[in-house]
């Protein structure tokens, strides 16, 4: 189980870590062991030809909320694994306008996955994203299949 410290790190260390999140400026929401609630608010840079958000934004938001559910899940496993993304297969819904949510959510049984790790497997996994606009309408969905890449040793 990952300690409430930890979770409430990854709000402030991604944005520190990747210099897309703060350019960007995502917000860190609420990060747990299976969810995650991330916003990215109305930046006219961000607009794409229809002023709503630019797909690649709408990616990189999704993309950035399924890699914090993965770092609440498994940050106790970052000394023997790297997290990264595999796939990732995204659907636009609906023009995507003003501030913009992302929640994402473990498809997986955590258990599972560190079970296929510790017997030296390759675990991947998908983590659900849903975007949404201030009035709660899904703007977009995507799919992101993560694996867990065992660290060799020596």
């Amino acid at each position: 189980m990952t300690d409430q410290a930890v979770l409430d790190s990854i709000k402030t260390a991604m944005p520190a870590a990747v210099p897309l999140v703060r350019t960007m400026n995502i917000e860190y929401l609420e990060v747990t062991e299976s969810t995650a609630h991330l916003r990215l608010p109305d930046q006219d840079e961000l607009h794409n030809h229809v002023g709503g958000l630019h797909a690649g934004a709408m990616f990189t938001l999704a993309e950035s909320a399924s890699g914090a559910v993965v770092l609440g899940a498994f940050s106790d496993l970052l000394d023997r694994a790297v997290p990264l993304a595999a796939s990732a297969e995204i659907t636009y819904k609906k023009l995507a306008l003003g501030d913009i949510d992302a929640v994402a959510n473990l498809r997986a049984d955590p258990a599972a996955v560190r079970a296929e790790l510790e017997a030296g497997g390759l675990p991947q996994f998908d983590v659900g994203v849903e975007l949404r606009d201030g009035n709660g309408v899904v703007t977009g969905e995507m799919t992101v299949r993560w694996a867990l890449k065992p660290i060799k040793k020596g």
